[in-house]
């Protein structure tokens, strides 16, 4: 049995006990390993775990003590499994969670849902058809440092919300990763690849957005490898590498967004929103925690907020555990299927833009993701 929290209204929550929900992870790369520690940390019950290469899931069972490896059919099968954590690789993020809706069971994949718009959708109508849930990352919009600006910004210390910029400005991963050729490949690129974090946090505290504009570039259409694994090995870029975009949100705020492969180096923020009254700061949004700057009207100084929740450092795996406990309790979970759908249509529509050379209107839509309670922290999530 667990520990679980029920609300009576969608911000408070209580506690009562609930049957453990029994949890399969397929893929188990690199990321699989803070997922499986985390796991362990929230109160996950995760019974198998399974890659197509054996030797790999066989690993992270013996690392991590789960019960059960194999293959991803064996996982599949396995009645009491209930929910799935999908890790693969993006290209057959869609194809698994696929297969994993059609096994009878709820998915909780890495991002982006799905490389195509059409393949998102797709899991949406046959999890709605199944009655089953789909999550997804990423989840760092509900560490301590974005749950934090939320409260700021819905608490009115900036005033209505006017406009929001985010910048993600890098020279690409061919320096570091081992295999970088998939992030200049079609499916990659700096949007695919970190917009999803930007997007989804801007989302969550600015609301959706209904009309996008865009404008792309290839600066260099081949790349050199530096990283050891294949130093000096040529990359030919298949698609954007810088993208800007422009967003006009269903609240009427204005919002403009880069991310680019390109730039060798930059002071620009991460994110920032602009209010009325004043200007909240936004930490990194691939992480968790802070720090989170806020500068009131009258101010000629910034200052830094305490965090108001926990969950500030490395979470991965947090929407998961929220989605657990929305099986149990009936409440909605925050990294939904509408939020990442919407994002992925953003990230398209960016592209659209650029190539038609007009405004892209937005099709999908979302509720912003329910905040947590203040203080909410790992103390609170069920435990075995």
């Amino acid at each position: 049995m667990t520990a679980a929290f029920v609300s009576a209204s969608k911000s408070e929550r209580s506690c009562v006990c609930v049957q453990a929900v029994k949890i399969g992870i397929i893929g188990c790369g690199n990321i699989s390993e803070i997922y499986l520690k985390n796991a362990k940390e929230f109160g996950l019950n995760v019974k198998r775990v399974a890659d197509i290469d054996l030797s790999r899931a066989e690993q992270r069972a013996h690392q991590f003590a789960v019960p059960y490896f194999g293959s991803v059919e064996e996982l599949l099968s396995d009645s009491e499994v209930e929910l799935v954590i999908n890790l693969t690789v993006p290209q057959v993020h869609a194809d698994v969670s696929l297969q994993v809706l059609e096994a009878g069971k709820h998915v909780y994949a890495e991002k982006p849902i799905a490389l195509k718009l059409e393949d998102a959708k797709h899991l949406k109508q046959v999890a709605q058809k199944r009655g089953l849930l789909v999550g997804n990352a990423p989840d760092t919009f509900l560490g301590g440092g974005l749950q934090t600006c939320r409260k700021l910004i819905e608490d009115g210390w900036i005033g209505q919300p006017v406009s929001a910029t985010a910048f993600m400005a890098g020279h690409g991963p061919e320096s570091w990763h081992p295999n970088p050729e998939f992030f200049y490949q079609v499916g990659g690129g700096p949007m695919f690849d970190m917009g999803p974090y930007y997007l989804t946090a801007l989302v969550h505290l600015m609301g959706p957005v209904k009309q996008v504009a865009g404008m792309t570039r290839i600066t260099f259409p081949e790349r050199t490898i530096t990283s050891v694994a294949k130093f000096g090995q040529k990359v030919q870029v298949e698609i954007p590498t810088h993208v800007t975009g422009l967003m006009e949100f269903a609240s009427g705020a204005i919002g403009q967004m880069m991310t680019s492969f390109d730039i060798w180096g930059s002071e620009l923020p991460r994110i920032e929103v602009y209010g009325t009254e004043g200007t909240v700061s936004v930490p990194d949004p691939n992480t968790f925690g802070g720090p989170v700057r806020f500068r009131r009207r009258e101010s000629k100084q910034w200052d830094e907020i305490p965090l108001l929740y926990g969950f500030t450092e490395n979470s991965r795996g947090l929407g998961a555990a929220d989605m657990v406990q929305s099986l149990r309790t009936g409440e909605p979970h925050r990294a939904n299927i509408d939020l990442a759908l919407h994002v992925l249509e953003l990230m398209h529509g960016f592209h659209v833009a650029s190539d038609e050379k007009r405004h892209y209107q937005v099709e999908s839509t979302c509720d912003k993701p329910q905040p947590f309670p203040v203080g909410f922290s790992k103390e609170q999530l069920a435990l075995l």
